[in-house]
C-alpha cells in the first residue's frame, strides 16, 4: 500500500504530468468512495448515510439545492458510480487515449485546462437545459449528475479539433482518423440525451462543445488555460518542496531560452523551418515528426 501512495505522490511531484495526475485523482476518489460505501453498508446495515453524504458532492440541476452547493459543479466530475465499475473504466480509457495526443501537442497545463473547462461548461449546460427545456424540467427531482464524462468528452473533442486527421488503429477495424471517432461519440451522446440517462447525454454534448471552443479560441489567440494554470500551479506546489521549486524555475528559464533561439523573437517558427517540416511530412508522413516539430507546426498555424 505504501508503494501505491509513493506512486501517487510522485505523479504530482513531476512536471508536465497532467494526464497521469487526472487519472490518479479519478481512481483515488473512486477507491475512497468504494471504501466508504462498503463501510457504511456493513456498519450501518444500509447505504442511506453514504448517499446522503454523496449528495454534497454530486451535482443536482435543482436550483434550490445548487444555490447552497455551488462547489458541486466541479466536485461531481471526480465521482463515479460504485457499481458497475464500467462507469469509470471507459472514461479513463478514453481520457488516456485522447489525452496522450493532446498533451503531446499542447502540454500538460492545457490538457488540465481543457478538462476543467469541460467540467464547467457541461455542468452549466445541463443546469440550463434542465431548468429551461420542458422535456427535462419534470426530470429534475430524479436527476443526479456524476462522473468525468463531460471533461473526457472535452479532451476528446479538443484533440479532434486540433488534429482531426490524426490516425489511430482500432482492434478489428484498423486505421481510423480521430475526427470520425469523436463524431461517433457525439452521435451516441445526442441519442442518449433523450434516453434513460438523459443527463449523461447532455453532459457529453456540453463537454464536446467546450473542447471545440477551447481549441478554436486558442487558435484565435485567446488562451483559456491562463486562469486555470494559475490555480493548478498553486495546487501542484502543495506537493513540492521549496528546493524543487528552485529547480523548476531554472528549468523554465532554460526552456524559454531554447524556444527563443529556435523560433525567433516572435515565438513562431520562420518560413524556412515550416517548409522543412512540410517536406519531411511529404517524404515520411506526419507520424515521422518529432514532438518539437509538431509543436512548431501548430504554432505556425496560429499566425
Amino acid at each position: 500500500m505504501s508503494g501505491i501512495l509513493d506512486d501517487f505522490k510522485d505523479a504530482f511531484a513531476k512536471r508536465n504530468n497532467g494526464l497521469v495526475q487526472l487519472i490518479w485523482l479519478n481512481v483515488a476518489v473512486y477507491v475512497l468512495t468504494l471504501l466508504l460505501f462498503v463501510t457504511f453498508t456493513v456498519v450501518f446495515k444500509g447505504g442511506e448515510l453514504y448517499y446522503k453524504m454523496l449528495s454534497y458532492v454530486n451535482l443536482s440541476p435543482d436550483l434550490s439545492i445548487l444555490v447552497f452547493r455551488p462547489w458541486t459543479i466541479f466536485t461531481n466530475v471526480f465521482i463515479h458510480s460504485i457499481n458497475p465499475i464500467m462507469h469509470i473504466f471507459p472514461n479513463m480509457l478514453i481520457l488516456y487515449w485522447f489525452g496522450s495526443i493532446l498533451q503531446e501537442y499542447l502540454g500538460s497545463q492545457r490538457l488540465i485546462s481543457v478538462y476543467i473547462w469541460g467540467a464547467l461548461i457541461s455542468a452549466l449546460l445541463a443546469i440550463a437545459v434542465y431548468n429551461l427545456v420542458p422535456f427535462y424540467i419534470n426530470r429534475i427531482p430524479e436527476t443526479t449528475i456524476i462522473g468525468s464524462s463531460g471533461s473526457v468528452m472535452a479532451v476528446a473533442f479538443a484533440t479532434a479539433t486540433l488534429v482531426p486527421d490524426h490516425t489511430v488503429y482500432l482492434f478489428l477495424i484498423g486505421p481510423v482518423r480521430i475526427k470520425y471517432i469523436a463524431f461517433f461519440m457525439f452521435i451516441l451522446s445526442l441519442a442518449g440525451s433523450i434516453g434513460a440517462n438523459a443527463a449523461g447525454g447532455v453532459i457529453h454534448i456540453g463537454g464536446a462543445l467546450s473542447g471545440y471552443l477551447c481549441i478554436n479560441q486558442l487558435k484565435a489567440g485567446r488562451d483559456w488555460s491562463v486562469p486555470i494554470e494559475a490555480i493548478v500551479n498553486f495546487w501542484n506546489n502543495l506537493f513540492k518542496k521549496r528546493s524543487q521549486a528552485k529547480i523548476r524555475v531554472a528549468y523554465r528559464q532554460k526552456e524559454a531560452s531554447y524556444s527563443s533561439s529556435t523560433t525567433g523573437h516572435s515565438g513562431f517558427p520562420d518560413e524556412e523551418e515550416v517548409d522543412e517540416i512540410l517536406d519531411k511530412i511529404s517524404r515520411s508522413g506526419y507520424e515521422s515528426l518529432t514532438k518539437e516539430e509538431k509543436q512548431k507546426l501548430f504554432k505556425a498555424s496560429q499566425k
